[in-house]
């Protein structure tokens, strides 16, 4: 077992996931098969009942699982499919305790952090570090463990005494190993790069148990190497253990800047995966993947632009939307585009806002005019639905690319049912339960819970079938003219199926289903340049060599290329039979 720790000091929110994923891409450029833990040390069980507002979007898994964003960024960057067992949270390891604790398997035995918990967690990493996630179905070679928080949180006391006892197992075993890259923060004030804040973040670190193999410094701009020095002597390691991670043009090229600080030497060499002996076609897949990569993120400076209008409820924070805007980022890179997005508060585009506050409300209505294309993505509740419909109702009536997500899809519906079906006052069952259920254009899912909360929604992976007589479908073209395509879910509510056939003899056409045929995937607009909504989030799996294919249409639609994109997709399943990129 061979595990390299991401932990953090001096403050959060400074890119130990992005440099997490980074590693574990280099690795995976070697030829060697990566996963990837993350820890998070709240008491909830799952990201599925926090705000986006305030701990930013909830990743879906593909078997359902709701977890913490950064694991979005090991599947972008690594390529691999997660489980809800990659995501250890405190309120996972304390409800796994107490349930044997309860069936009686400690027989009589006081339960305590030490040892319970904390063998708890080194069980539970070293299973799932043994987990294939790849479609080789072998175990990993590495394991990237990522420690959210910051070293010295009274909440992740726990955690870091069990990777502190895990460290010590694994450096005494020679077929094992063990590597911790520390992320600090080297601040500049008044010209002058401060390294107090690491120093004090490095000591606090030993005296919790844990040892920096590498401290990787994030700064706005390339250190001094005065700097280096001083922090590698402050902090007892080489100089070469010290990696100034500056910030770059894009998060994608971040493991660029790694790989010429050296980071792939120094983790083969200590891990000892220096000495493993790689199948050929491992290191060729390695290598080709590197060169993908390398030929994806760095792009001509001189890119037309495009501007997306993101019309959502939470632009406040806009780590709510984080797959969604990367999958808008691959989808640019991939049309030799600069994405200009742009965020549009919904309450804003509302009627009431007009007179609430008619500056922000023209300001709002400019830049949705202006852009090339609108997204709207998911959300929940009342707050903004209204804004979301007429946004969704201009670019139906003006011919402006549009994308709908989930929540995006169903007011797209609930616009239609309006204008089309003149239903006035259409809804959602979600934003008015006591209204009169003839004016539901979305409904409740028999199948859900309106009690429990946590994990109670249509989750992870389902597949959604292209309906007889849909060839014409900009969509199905985009995922290279298939039957079905396989997308991850989040939803409680659904399109009324009883008001289909209505809506769809009056143009809004409902091109995919579920496997039953009475679920509601995707719609479409015929006569239109791209007007798309699914029920689904396909943003979740977006990679960066392989941009989502209805974010690439909404893109290359607004960039006025999509006939040229769905051609080279036709080109490239005739090739090699699949329509990747």
């Amino acid at each position: 077992m061979r595990v390299v720790l991401v932990s953090g000091g001096v403050i959060s929110g400074i890119g130990k996931g992005i440099i997490a994923s980074s590693a574990g891409l280099l690795l995976k450029t070697s030829g060697l098969k990566v996963t990837a833990i993350k820890i998070d040390p709240y008491l909830n069980v799952d990201a599925g009942t926090l705000g986006p507002l305030e701990h930013g979007e909830c990743f879906v898994l593909a078997d359902g699982g709701e977890c913490d964003l950064d694991l979005g960024n090991y599947e972008r960057y690594l390529g691999i499919t997660l489980t809800s067992d990659n995501n250890i949270t405190t309120g996972k390891i304390y409800q796994s305790v107490i349930a044997r604790e309860r069936k009686g398997d400690y027989l009589g035995r006081t339960v305590q952090v030490v040892p319970h918990i904390t063998d708890a967690i080194q069980e539970w990493i070293t299973r799932v570090a043994q987990i294939p996630v790849d479609d080789s179905g072998d175990a990993p070679d590495v394991c990237i463990i990522e420690l959210g928080g910051t070293v010295g949180d009274i909440e992740s006391a726990p955690f870091v005494e069990a990777l502190v006892q895990l460290r010590h197992k694994l450096t005494k075993d020679p077929n094992s190993s063990f590597f911790n890259i520390h992320v600090s923060y080297v601040p500049l004030i008044h010209g002058e790069e401060k390294t107090k804040p690491t120093q004090h973040a490095i000591k606090t670190m030993r005296s919790a148990g844990l040892i920096p193999d590498l401290i990787a410094c994030r700064c706005d701009a390339s250190l001094d190497d005065a700097t280096v020095r001083k922090i590698a002597s402050s902090c007892q390691v080489d100089y070469e253990q010290v990696l100034g991670v500056h910030d770059m043009e894009t998060i994608y090229q971040v493991p660029l800047l790694l790989h010429d600080e050296g980071l792939l030497q120094q983790l083969l060499k200590k891990l000892g995966l220096d000495k493993l002996t790689l199948q050929p076609a491992q290191v060729s897949k390695g290598q080709a993947l590197w060169e993908l990569w390398k030929k994806t993120v760095v792009s001509p400076k001189d890119m037309p632009q495009v501007t997306i209008a993101l019309v959502g409820k939470y632009t406040s924070l806009m780590d709510s939307y984080l797959s969604l805007v990367k999958a808008l980022e691959h989808s640019a890179m991939r049309c030799k585009r600069k994405l200009n997005l742009v965020p549009v508060d919904s309450e804003q585009l509302d009627e009431d806002a007009k007179e609430k506050n008619p500056t922000a409300y023209e300001k709002a209505w400019s830049i949705v005019k202006a852009a090339d294309g609108v997204v709207c993505p998911g959300g929940f509740g009342l707050r903004g639905i209204e804004g979301m419909v007429d946004a969704a109702r201009y670019c139906r009536e003006e011919s402006k690319p549009y994308l709908g997500i989930c929540l995006g899809m169903q007011v797209a519906t609930i616009e239609a049912a309006r204008t089309f079906l003149h239903i006035e006052g259409a809804t959602s069952e979600e934003f008015k339960p006591h209204e009169s259920p003839e004016k539901f254009a979305v409904v409740f899912m028999p199948e859900g819970s309106k009690e429990v909360m946590g994990g109670t929604m249509r989750l992870g992976t389902r597949g959604s079938y292209f309906q007889p007589g849909s060839d014409w479908s900009k969509l199905k073209a985009l995922y290279g003219g298939g039957d079905e395509i396989h997308e991850r879910h989040r939803h409680r509510y659904e399109v009324n199926p009883d008001l289909v056939d209505k809506l769809e003899e009056a143009g809004l056409h409902f091109v995919a289903k579920d496997e039953t045929g009475r679920r509601m995937e995707v719609c479409e607009l015929k006569n239109h340049p791209y007007y798309v909504g699914l029920q689904a989030h396909p943003e979740y799996t977006s990679k960066v060599t392989h941009a989502s294919e209805p974010f690439l249409g909404l893109v290359a639609a607004s960039a006025g290329i999509l006939d040229n994109i769905l051609e080279e997709v036709k080109q490239q399943k005739q090739v090699n039979g699949v329509a990747h990129f």
